[in-house]
């Protein structure tokens, strides 16, 4: 008990020797309180403002593709048949998303050439619509999804071996079927093949592995 008594008597002391010396020094400076530091500190390290903070840049999918075709093109995100699911697939994996290319998807299934597709690098695929397969008479559409050999040499006339963009996509150029094909036009206006007159009605469209123009016409080979 004489330990603790000596400590509080200690601590007294201690207390009224500092409220004598703060009378003593006079009223001219404002002593720094708790409340002060605690404002600097504040200043100097500003808490996050939740409703400024940056948020994460929305998908620009999409962003440089060009053509009326383009409107029936999902708008979410998160449909695969939409841009920003078609730029994270391999074209053929990318295609079968698509709501415009059912029967190409069909088509490339049933001649094999899915794994082809998935597969290339660096190249640029020319897709027919469902209307555009559907210009062609039904018997005769038939006969060429049962002919494998056939249904290769139209389909791979349809892929380039290279990278197209809108700035270079005038050109011919050689295809995966070992023959040629022209693309005429400018801006967002463009056909391909003079003969079957394929007008492109989404353009620039990306995958992981490609670029593709959706055209309203399927072109033949040349023979």
């Amino acid at each position: 008990m004489n330990r603790i008594a000596r400590k509080t008597g200690l601590a007294t002391m201690a207390l009224t020797l500092s409220l004598g010396m703060a009378a003593c020094s006079g009223s001219d400076e404002e002593p720094t309180t708790g409340s002060d530091t605690a404002s600097e500190t504040t200043s100097e390290t500003p808490s996050e403002d939740p409703m400024t903070s940056e948020e994460p840049a929305a998908s620009d999918a999409g962003a440089d593709t060009f053509g009326d075709g383009c409107a029936a093109i999902p708008t979410d995100e998160s449909d695969p048949g939409s841009f920003a699911g078609m730029a994270t697939e391999p074209v053929a994996t990318a295609a079968s998303g698509n709501p415009l290319l059912k029967t190409l998807v069909a088509a490339v299934t049933e001649a094999g050439l899915v794994d082809t597709l998935n597969s290339a690098e660096g190249i640029t695929v020319f897709a027919p619509t469902d209307d555009a397969f559907a210009k062609i008479p039904a018997k005769t559409l038939k006969k060429v999804l049962a002919d494998k050999e056939l249904l290769t040499q139209i389909l791979t006339h349809h892929v380039v071996g290279e990278t197209l963009t809108p700035d270079n996509l005038a050109g011919t150029f050689d295809t995966l079927n070992k023959d040629e094909l022209t693309v005429e036009g400018s801006g967002d206006a463009f056909t391909a093949d003079s003969e079957e007159m394929a007008n492109i009605i989404c353009g620039n469209i990306t995958t992981a592995n490609a670029k593709v123009y959706v055209i309203d016409t399927v072109m033949m080979p040349q023979m």
